[in-house]
């Protein structure tokens, strides 16, 4: 994979190192990501929380069901980047899930990261990856329509977000016809 990050920020694997600054990043960025995101444990938002988190997720990575990143300013965790739900099979196909702290937005960082996926979906033989946004985040349906994604439908009811269900519009983008 080329790096796609804009100057000053990287793209690595997660690692279990990450858990305090996951800790950190998701406090500092509580208000700006609740609108988005399901409503989550107190524990969620400290370094013992997050060490949970990051030992189902990479115990899933080394399943062949997940594939994530983070987003690095320096020592600063600043965003994450997950293929999720990654199905063989039939399918070959991954779900996208993407979030950038508030004060890194408007640098391409959430493009970058779509673009790091799609090559990581790519690298893996999906041959599709999945994405879903609130009806009123525009500005991740732009992201996705910038990458190459295809709105594709509306799935009432859709997740539990911020303390209800939400309708979510979905999007894919096909990355080969080829047989696996």
């Amino acid at each position: 994979m080329t790096n796609v990050a804009p100057e000053g920020y990287e793209f690595r694997e997660l690692r279990y190192g990450d858990a305090g600054p996951l800790a950190e990043a998701y406090r500092r960025n509580f208000d700006h990501l609740a609108p988005w995101d399901p409503i989550r444990p107190e524990r969620f938002y400290t370094e013992h929380g997050q060490t949970d988190v990051i030992s189902a997720q990479l115990a899933a990575v080394a399943n062949g069901t997940l594939v994530a990143w983070v987003i690095s300013s320096g020592e600063r965790l600043v965003g994450r980047v997950n293929l999720n739900n990654i199905v063989r099979g039939a399918l070959w196909s991954g779900a996208l899930g993407y979030w950038v702290d508030a004060e890194h937005q408007g640098r391409g960082l959430a493009t970058a990261g779509v673009r790091v996926a799609v090559d990581g979906a790519r690298a893996r033989g999906l041959h599709r990856v999945e994405a879903g946004t609130l009806v009123h985040n525009t500005a991740s349906q732009q992201v996705l329509r910038r990458s190459g994604f295809e709105q594709y439908g509306l799935a009432p009811h859709y997740l539990f977000i911020a303390g209800q269900w939400q309708d979510h519009l979905l999007f894919q983008r096909i990355l080969h016809d080829d047989p696996v």
